[in-house]
């Protein structure tokens, strides 16, 4: 059965079989709307009562196009599929059957059998840059890359969260038939293709949308990034919707990571999109959409959806390895054994208890399976949002962070690793963007001004340090440092990445499907231990210790399936020493 393109949405320019073009823009603010050619032919569009103005015109693929609002304003389509250049530049009329998939049979993989890397394109040299580094990660265990944002940004450089026109990937990575390149090349290494989506607001540089469709938003709801989006409007819904279908029919993308949906006013929005994916993919395909929700709000996960990011899972592992208790980790410093037993016994850390805030957080989540969170020692927010994009290796005691590593590859939650981590990259991953003038100013003070609540930047002086984010080089230093793996401290973590991710494949995801949380208690300072049941019926165990002291345990009388270091001087049967893991595969007895 082969793949079927994305159903026929409203929004944006649509080619034609008959050689016609429809052009549709909601526009209910216009009082008129014009179809420019980039040729310098006009087309009055006709407007109905709803706000849509349409208009279908003789058009070949590759036409450069823009809307001339009331005479006075020339837009991009915020529908459209291409862009030629940058975010203000004409959009592209583009055929989607013009690239030909070298692996049309391909229809996913279990969500249990995932793996995932997530990866910034434009530092990995962008689509082909990309899509030249897959087979390694393949052979590495990786099962599944995870792109930041690929939708239209201002600039150059940028994280991809500024993105404007949602459904054209970024043209400064490549062209359109590129990305659909990659994401073939996946699959045919046997990758799935995940892509990070935007849905809770646009940057500030190049959306128009409030210049003729200003219900598009909430302007009364304020969010972080201004006006709310109100997604209680069908044509809002059906925008994004269609946005989602686009990147999983038309780009044959594997899967979704909704970001921040936090930051959506609207109960309802989140089910329909993941009912109406679910309708449109069909029940063949291996289709996973995923979450991050600070909200922790479990109940999503009987609604459609996958799996959430386990932010929880992460902030507690930090402070624990680092110490750190300034901002939301001061959370996590309180009661921290406790709050690690609970992330490894039911998931959630925060299950409606109050955070330091004194507000309720989260909701009951022990029911689920492990398999329903992402976990992750390191991702772009957790070292991009640090002042100067520390990655965990330089903060961490070598031996804890590899306990926590066999946390990451070997417990039944589904683990992510953020590019450079496997190698153990010491390499920063700062925030960038390429913004000019009044904006880049305003960017730039106010990602120093973040920080000004920390003691070690109290003085602004200090702060003035912190790298400016449209500055090439902090681009440049981002960029991943692929030629060091092989150097002999990376060559070593690379190795045990390597071993921890054949074990996970050997003898745990065979046995993922229908696995559940059993128990988890504290053992002492900084250690726990964790029960889960296997689909087969095997457990899985934990002993795990990041504290500096032994701490009572009673260990499994059977052979680690796998011990973080060697601890054969310090070994008692009642005893588990500081700073490892010890990881047990009880197999059913029949």
């Amino acid at each position: 059965m082969a793949l079927q393109p994305a159903p026929t949405g409203r929004h944006g320019a649509v080619l034609l079989a008959d050689g016609q073009a429809r052009f549709a823009l909601w526009a209910p603010d216009a009082e008129s709307v014009v179809l420019q050619i980039e040729d310098g032919a006009s087309h009055p569009m006709q407007a109905d009562a709803d706000g849509w103005c349409n208009l279908l015109l003789p058009c070949e693929a590759g036409t450069r196009y823009r809307y001339l609002i009331d005479g006075q304003l020339a837009v991009p389509d915020p529908a459209a599929r291409a862009q030629d250049g940058d975010v203000h530049a004409a959009s592209i009329l583009l055929d989607p059957h013009s690239y030909t998939w070298q692996n049309p049979d391909w229809f996913g993989r279990p969500w249990e059998e995932t793996v995932l890397y997530e990866l910034h394109v434009g530092t990995a040299g962008g689509y082909r840059g990309a899509q030249a580094r897959l087979a390694e990660l393949a052979e590495l265990g990786i099962t599944a890359i995870e792109l930041m944002p690929l939708a239209e940004f201002p600039g150059e450089r940028n994280w991809g969260y500024d993105g404007v026109l949602p459904f054209a990937p970024e043209a400064s990575y490549g062209t359109p038939d590129e990305l659909k390149a990659l994401i073939d090349t996946a699959h045919g290494l046997g990758l799935m293709v995940f892509i990070d989506v935007v849905y809770n607001h646009f940057g500030p540089d190049g959306n128009y949308l409030h210049a003729y469709a200003q219900h598009f938003f909430h302007h009364e709801k304020q969010t972080p990034w201004g006006d709310a989006i109100a997604f209680d409007r069908p044509e809002v819904r059906d925008f994004f919707i269609e946005n989602a279908l686009m990147w999983l029919c038309d780009y044959r993308c594997d899967g979704l990571r909704l970001d921040a949906v936090h930051a959506i006013d609207d109960d309802s929005f989140l089910p329909e999109l993941a009912s109406r994916v679910r309708n449109a993919v069909g029940p063949d395909r291996h289709v996973h959409l995923v979450l991050e929700n600070e909200a922790n709000k479990a109940s999503l996960m009987e609604q459609g959806f996958t799996a959430q990011w386990n932010d929880d899972g992460h902030n507690i592992l930090h402070v624990l390895l680092t110490g750190e208790r300034q901002g939301y980790y001061a959370d996590y410093h309180g009661d921290a054994s406790l709050k690690l037993a609970r992330f490894l016994g039911e998931g959630f850390v925060f299950q409606g208890h109050n955070t330091r805030k004194g507000h309720p957080r989260g909701e009951p989540s022990g029911h689920l399976s492990p398999t329903a969170f992402v976990l992750f020692l390191q991702n772009h927010d957790q070292i991009g949002n640090r002042a100067f994009g520390d990655r965990l290796i330089t903060l961490a005691d070598p031996e804890a962070l590899r306990a926590a590593t066999c946390v990451l590859l070997l417990s039944p939650m589904i683990p992510l690793l953020f590019m450079g981590e496997e190698w153990g990259s010491r390499r920063p991953f700062l925030y960038f963007t390429s913004h000019h003038g009044e904006l880049a100013e305003a960017v730039r003070e106010g990602r120093r001004n973040e920080f000004a609540d920390f003691a070690e930047f109290a003085d602004p002086a200090t702060r003035e340090r912190i790298p400016d984010p449209n500055a090439l080089t902090t681009f440049d230093d981002s960029k991943p440092d692929w030629t060091s793996r092989r150097e002999p401290e990376h060559a070593l973590w690379l190795a045990l990445y390597r071993e921890l991710l054949a074990i996970r494949h050997q003898q745990i995801i065979p046995r993922l499907a229908g696995a559940r949380f059993l128990e988890a208690r504290v053992l002492g300072d900084g250690a726990a231990s964790a029960r889960w049941a296997l689909g087969d019926g095997s457990t899985l165990s934990l002993a795990l210790n990041l504290g500096d002291e032994p701490v009572a345990c009673e260990l499994p009388a059977i052979t680690p399936l796998y011990a973080s270091r060697d601890f054969s001087a310090e070994r008692s049967q009642d005893r588990l020493p500081p700073r490892v893991a010890l990881v047990y595969l009880e197999e059913r007895h029949v």
